[in-house]
């Protein structure tokens, strides 16, 4: 798992400690581990960790609706620039 991708993940589970784990293709929005009140926060640390702007307005919610979707629209460049290294 990308480092990014780790830090969203440990960001989820620090606020639902109930959790062990989220399974890759866990939907976040219908299990509620991403909600109306913790969305702009959890955009901005995605902006931080992958280092891609977000705008709200274009934001596809399946890109953000499970961990693999987020691995894909927002960490698979950063896998492929450090393999190319």
């Amino acid at each position: 798992m990308a480092d990014g991708l780790q830090q969203v993940k440990n960001w989820i589970l620090e606020r639902h400690p109930e959790r062990d784990d989220i399974a890759a293709d866990l939907d976040l929005i219908e299990n509620r581990l991403i909600d109306s009140l913790s969305f702009v926060e959890f955009v901005f640390l995605l902006e931080q960790e992958s280092g891609q702007s977000i705008q709200m307005e274009t934001l596809e919610v399946d890109s953000i609706r499970t961990l693999a979707a987020i691995e894909s629209h927002f960490f698979a460049g950063a896998r492929a620039e450090v393999g190319q290294a």
